[in-house]
């Protein structure tokens, strides 16, 4: 009879772990987060078991973006405020290492913040840049599986900024909120070629301030172009709407059913003023995805995307740990540096090298 090897330290921890996740644990979805942020030794163990519960629950994963000091933590702050008076549980991941949620620049929403997750069934982490070491974007919808497969109903991701890498890490959420300020009125020109084709909300939030109704406008009208019937809606200096009656103020919007409208909201996060539209407007772009299809739609795209993901990351950590490909870079470096060879034809050499089996 052959002995059953006795079970590893480690194992008998990442056993722990998902024993912990499995009642309900805080303590174990903490640490289940850390072992998947930082890709240590199990992580994917963990990811694997998890994955049956995914799907299953209720969840929405919502993005929420923009430019620094649009607003976005207050706003989140209150959306966790409204959804915790609803009774759902809310977990919070912000991408951001200098987060309010975790001691950044913004005293006031830090304090805020902390009132909030004293809660037990509020969750908050603070996710580093430096931290996902396997692509930001994949790492971050990782910690979401944990927190959907934890039992939360709302998964709120705030980044920072509008670069690529925010714009990657928004678009793993199935709403997708884009905060701006009417400061955000002179750049918006700028916007529209990345963030603005990302989003499914719009949001001007501090729109107590002068120019919001100007930016309201703005982006109404670039939604438009992007939809082909920009000025549908405005009405001209003179006369009146073609086939518009005497008396209507405007034409009705004609929406397709498999077509999501996106609203441009306002918002005075700091005072709580228009939140509800806000909620509802994410409620009901939640309702339209399952309607049509496209939530199912969209998570097998999320899936395969994540798989192929997956699968880079393993390569890119075999090559440089289990191969002499980084030997053979340190041989070439001199030559690189020195202009007799290029980086290219160091990597075709080392890909050539990984082909034969060296």
């Amino acid at each position: 009879m052959t002995a059953t090897p006795p079970l590893s330290l480690e194992h008998m921890r990442l056993d722990a772990v998902l024993e912990g996740l499995a009642r309900g644990d805080t303590a174990a979805l903490a640490r289940a987060i850390s072992l998947v942020e930082n890709q240590r030794e199990g992580f994917e163990r963990v990811l694997s078991e998890i994955h049956k519960r995914i799907g299953k629950h209720t969840t929405q994963r919502i993005g929420i973006t923009g430019p620094p000091g649009a607003g976005k933590s207050t706003l989140t702050e209150q959306l966790v405020r409204v959804y915790r008076e609803r009774g759902l549980k809310v977990a919070v991941i912000a991408v951001d290492p200098t987060s309010p949620f975790t001691g950044g620049a913004l005293l006031g929403d830090r304090i805020r913040m902390e009132a909030v997750s004293l809660d037990p069934e509020v969750f908050i982490r603070s996710m580093a840049t430096r931290g996902a070491q396997g692509g930001l974007a994949t790492t971050t919808e990782e910690v979401a599986d944990v927190l959907e497969a934890f039992g939360f109903d709302r998964i709120l991701i705030e980044t920072v900024g509008v670069g690529q890498t925010e714009l990657d890490v928004a678009a793993t959420a199935e709403t997708t909120v884009l905060v701006l300020v009417p400061e955000s009125g002179d750049g918006i020109q700028t916007l529209k070629a990345g963030v603005m084709e990302i989003a499914e909300l719009y949001v001007i939030n501090k729109s107590d301030r002068p120019g919001a109704d100007k930016l309201k406008h703005e982006v109404e009208v670039m939604l438009g172009i992007r939809r082909g019937n920009a000025f549908a809606h405005v009405r001209p200096h003179h006369g009146r709407l073609e086939g518009e009656k005497v008396g209507r103020k405007k034409l009705p919007t004609v929406q397709h059913s498999n077509d999501w409208e996106a609203p441009v909201l306002t918002t005075v996060a700091s005072k709580g003023d228009g939140i509800a539209d806000l909620i509802a407007a994410l409620d009901q772009h939640h309702e339209f995805l399952a309607r049509t299809g496209k939530l199912v739609e969209r998570r097998k795209r999320r899936l395969a995307a994540r798989t192929r993901a997956v699968v880079n990351r393993a390569i890119r950590q075999w090559v440089w740990d289990e191969t002499q490909a980084e030997d053979l870079l340190a041989r070439r470096l001199d030559d690189v540096a020195a202009g007799t060879r290029t980086p290219y034809e160091v990597a075709a050499e080392v890909l050539a090298q990984v082909r034969n089996g060296t």
